[in-house]
């Protein structure tokens, strides 16, 4: 499907000879002298390098339209994910590589929204923040409730999270899914 450079969006994805990409940010310029053309910050989804595009205006970029699927992670198989689409019941079997950072935080029966074009996947969105419980951790220190102190702790899916000196093996965390750190413990 063409759309026209005049008609870009933020966050808006174009299928490009280079990738497929998202739009960042553009801009409209109207110079005195010449055509107005328009400037644009584009993201490659797969590899998250930014690049920056001029294109005269009204020129026709073939636009991806990007198909989110709310799916929900069954097992994991050798370097597979196995998710079920929670509408068709379909079972789908995803790369490690194509869910990047995402396997930090899924645990089996977590449900995440899988953005596809065509049959790849593209993306992944998860829920701003995550319950795990903590596997692995220096026992805590009793009375220490000051938030100065962090140490490591391993969580059930296998990523450390620094958390304060309190918390203990065993105990549930809610972990922000965005920059992996410690929000709360979870009673």
């Amino acid at each position: 499907m063409s759309v026209s450079t005049n008609d870009l969006k933020n966050g808006m994805a174009l299928d490009l000879p280079e990738g497929l990409f998202t739009v960042v940010e553009f801009q409209h310029v109207k110079p005195g002298k010449g055509g107005a053309f328009v400037r644009t910050k584009l993201k490659n989804v797969r590899s998250g390098a930014v690049l920056e595009r001029t294109y005269r205006a009204d020129e026709k970029l073939e636009q991806a339209i990007i198909d989110k699927r709310e799916m929900q992670y069954l097992y994991r198989e050798g370097e597979h994910f196995v998710f079920m689409d929670n509408e068709t019941y379909d079972q789908l079997h995803v790369e490690q590589a194509a869910l990047g950072d995402a396997v930090k935080y899924l645990k089996e029966g977590d449900s995440a929204v899988l953005q596809m074009y065509r049959s790849d996947i593209v993306g992944v969105d998860l829920p701003a923040a995550v319950e795990l419980t903590i596997t692995e951790t220096e026992p805590g220190l009793q009375g220490d409730r000051s938030s100065a102190g962090r140490k490591p702790a391993t969580v059930e899916t296998g990523v450390i999270v620094q958390v304060p000196l309190f918390v203990n093996t065993g105990d549930r965390i809610k972990v922000d899914t965005r920059t992996g750190e410690y929000l709360t413990r979870v009673s």
